[in-house]
């Protein structure tokens, strides 16, 4: 890994264009399923160690904004990446942009739906209208250390001059087609055909999910 992260930092790696879209694809994948296991660890934090809360509209374990987050955080720090103290600050600082910005839309104007109020959450510190805390941002801050240093550095390296590249190709765009399936599904079939949505079967079954007091 280290020699990995070596000439990561001081080589820019150029990547066909089935390697650049496959690297794309994982990134997707990875970074909406990372999102989704820590929302489901927190929530069952806050709840004491009580509930398992699902998360997220989907059937599959994947949640949106983290994938934006990450692309986000690609986009602005990835030229910085020898300078961990910038990636850490891009990382903490656009994400917590992005996230009081959606919830805000979301609910403050939209008043469509409210996915989370730190309000009502443990370590909230700092807080602003419940949309961003100091927690939060500093939680993404790390992800994007960890994004940036560890998780794209290896798919990097896992496509680039793959003799298997045909395959890895073929996997990741149809398994990032499945999430991405599944998500269009879930915010435009139900309310323009009346499908049934991901959360209503899963609360059929017996799963949990967390609300909002308003």
């Amino acid at each position: 890994m280290k020699k990995i992260l070596k000439e990561y930092l001081n080589k820019d790696i150029k990547l066909n264009r089935k390697e650049l879209i496959s690297v794309i694809c994982m990134i997707i994948v990875f970074s909406g399923v990372f999102g989704w296991l820590y929302e489901f660890l927190f929530y069952y934090l806050n709840s004491g160690f009580k509930t398992f809360y699902m998360r997220g509209g989907n059937f599959l374990p994947w949640i949106n904004i983290y994938a934006y987050g990450a692309f986000l955080i690609l986009l602005l720090a990835y030229k910085r990446r020898k300078h961990p103290v910038q990636v850490f600050l891009i990382s903490m600082i656009s994400t917590g942009i992005l996230e009081y910005i959606s919830g805000y839309i979301l609910y403050g104007k939209l008043h469509w739906i409210r996915c989370w109020d730190y309000n009502q959450e443990i370590l909230n510190f700092g807080n602003i209208h419940g949309y961003v805390c100091l927690r939060s941002i500093l939680v993404f801050g790390l992800s994007g250390l960890l994004l940036v240093y560890f998780i794209l550095p290896l798919f990097m390296k896992f496509v680039k001059g793959n003799k298997n590249i045909d395959v890895i190709f073929i996997v990741s765009v149809i398994v990032c087609s499945i999430f991405l399936i599944d998500e269009i599904y879930n915010l435009i079939f139900p309310s323009l055909f009346g499908f049934p949505k991901a959360t209503e079967i899963y609360k059929g079954l017996g799963l949990k999910y967390i609300y909002f007091k308003y």
